[in-house]
């Protein structure tokens, strides 16, 4: 009787613990993004322009970049302006997204956009998004639809990203 008391009360807590683990990688994807898109070139492209005069910032980064992920704070500082667009494109691994990604995401409090690029002709895009680009990351643009710049290396700071926001538009 005392082993049949025991197997119940651990089925209870197994059952009570993988409900509780459920909910929290729930939580995770409705708290960083809804859903982490996938794209080759062709399908991000369309997210490189704008029709509108507001600002747009795209930065091209990857968990694995140092340099990328010491600037990840100036982007996180200045997500929350609403005059911008902000997407961050990452160059990490599509099986990585739910395991390593989002996780990585949550810790840094990175709520704005968030794409994969997974195209393996990187020789190809490189070239369209910015000839000069030499593929290294961190890269960002910063554009609206009459003007455009390219930064191929990280922000140091909040004023660093703002200097280059207004010698764009300015």
């Amino acid at each position: 009787m005392q082993k049949y008391i025991l197997v119940i009360v651990l089925a209870f807590l197994v059952y009570g613990f993988s409900k509780d683990e459920s909910l929290e990688i729930s939580t995770i994807d409705t708290t960083i993004n809804d859903e982490i898109v996938i794209h080759n070139f062709e399908s991000l492209e369309p997210l490189l322009y704008t029709d509108s005069n507001k600002v747009h910032v795209v930065n091209f980064w990857a968990m694995w970049c140092a340099p990328c992920i010491k600037e990840l704070p100036v982007f996180k500082e200045y997500e929350n302006n609403n005059d911008i667009e902000m997407i961050f494109v990452s160059l990490d691994f599509p099986e990585d997204i739910e395991t390593k990604l989002k996780p990585f995401l949550k810790r840094k409090g990175i709520t704005s956009k968030v794409v994969l690029l997974d195209d393996p002709d990187a020789n190809s895009w490189i070239d369209k998004i910015d000839p000069n680009w030499s593929g290294a990351i961190p890269f960002t643009i910063i554009f609206n639809k009459d003007k455009r710049t390219y930064h191929e290396r990280p922000f140091e700071n909040l004023n660093d990203l703002e200097n280059e926001i207004h010698k764009t538009f300015n």
